[in-house]
């Protein structure tokens, strides 16, 4: 009989006392994952109004785990897992969670670019269930690291709070719409999967160079744009991008935009295979602040990531990310 790894063994216990917290407060599964992982982070029950029959089958299923024997990443998989369940049920076209492969791929180029400091300050202005900032902040252990996150989803914030207090992650969140003025300090770096589509408030949006000269303006340039605005001169920007992002409409404005504040450093294609559909396809865009010692890059590194599960070609395009970084930063 195969051995149950870890993270299958975790997500089992979420799963199943998720879903009688589910029953028992009449709530989504989505909330019932927040509490259940709630409950494991302080050790406790905290559901006042469950039946004796509950808590002494969620007890039950506690017993199965001690958090401190598991890793880091065996926790973030087996509540994203989790997470992930919840999100297919939920109705909310914001429910999307950044796949696990891309957000290591992104927690890679984060820990390139950043080679050498001690530490840095980090944040993500659409965090969602934190999953894609935790990733970040795995791969980067041996720095000392500020987060926070930004989500304008109360649900998606609390799902975020509690995955980062087990994974024991100090990470400030705020629970706000990011497109408004923030209540933080300018950022070392910002790490992004980028809400696609229109923001609603036209009065909001009218603040930003970006916004559209009629109708409702794209959500995603204004990200960018109020990303920026919170990065320190010389900070780096790693976005999740849409693939048709510099030739959709006021693509002209954009580019215009981030020629005047930003360098970009990159450009690096997903493959087709990590999307349902190829309209949805993405790439990672990094870009850097401009500043007094700030200069761009003498080429931009371009790239087209090829199936990950293709160690061969996957190895080939990190020797060019590699090599790029030799002559570019080093």
């Amino acid at each position: 009989m195969a051995q149950i790894s870890a993270v299958e063994k975790l997500f089992t216990v979420i799963d199943n006392t998720a879903t009688i917290l589910k029953e028992e407060l009449a709530c989504t599964y989505l909330e019932a994952v927040a509490e259940t992982g709630e409950n494991l982070f302080q050790n406790t029950i905290l559901q006042e109004e469950l039946s004796e029959l509950s808590k002494k089958r969620i007890e039950k299923e506690y017993t199965h785990v001690k958090l401190d024997q598991y890793a880091v990443e065996e926790i973030r998989k087996s509540y994203q897992l989790a997470a992930l369940k919840g999100m297919k049920e939920a109705t909310q076209a914001n429910h999307e969670m950044t796949p696990d492969a891309i957000s290591i791929f992104m927690g890679y180029l984060v820990s390139k670019f950043t080679e050498g400091w001690k530490g840095f300050s980090i944040f993500d202005p659409a965090v969602g269930t934190a999953n894609l900032l935790t990733t970040v902040l795995n791969q980067n252990q041996s720095k000392e690291i500020d987060a926070f996150g930004i989500d304008v989803d109360d649900l998606l914030i609390k799902v975020a709070y509690v995955s980062a207090n087990l994974q024991r992650h100090s990470i400030q969140f705020y629970n706000q719409d990011s497109l408004q003025p923030l209540y933080i300090d300018p950022m070392d770096v910002v790490v992004s999967d980028l809400p696609v589509g229109y923001y609603p408030n036209d009065l909001g949006a009218a603040s930003f160079e970006l916004h559209a000269k009629k109708g409702h303006s794209y959500a995603h340039h204004l990200f960018i744009e109020q990303s920026l605005k919170y990065t320190k001169e010389g900070g780096y920007l790693f976005f999740l991008v849409p693939n048709h992002l510099f030739t959709s409409e006021y693509a002209k404005e954009l580019n215009s935009f981030l020629k005047e504040h930003a360098y970009i450093q990159g450009m690096i294609q997903l493959p087709l295979t990590l999307f349902k559909n190829e309209k949805y396809a993405k790439s990672i865009f990094m870009i850097q602040k401009k500043g007094p010692n700030v200069k761009a890059p003498k080429q931009a590194l371009l790239a087209n990531l090829p199936k990950l599960s293709n160690q061969t070609a996957m190895a080939g395009i990190i020797k060019q990310i590699d090599d790029w970084f030799k002559q570019e930063k080093y």
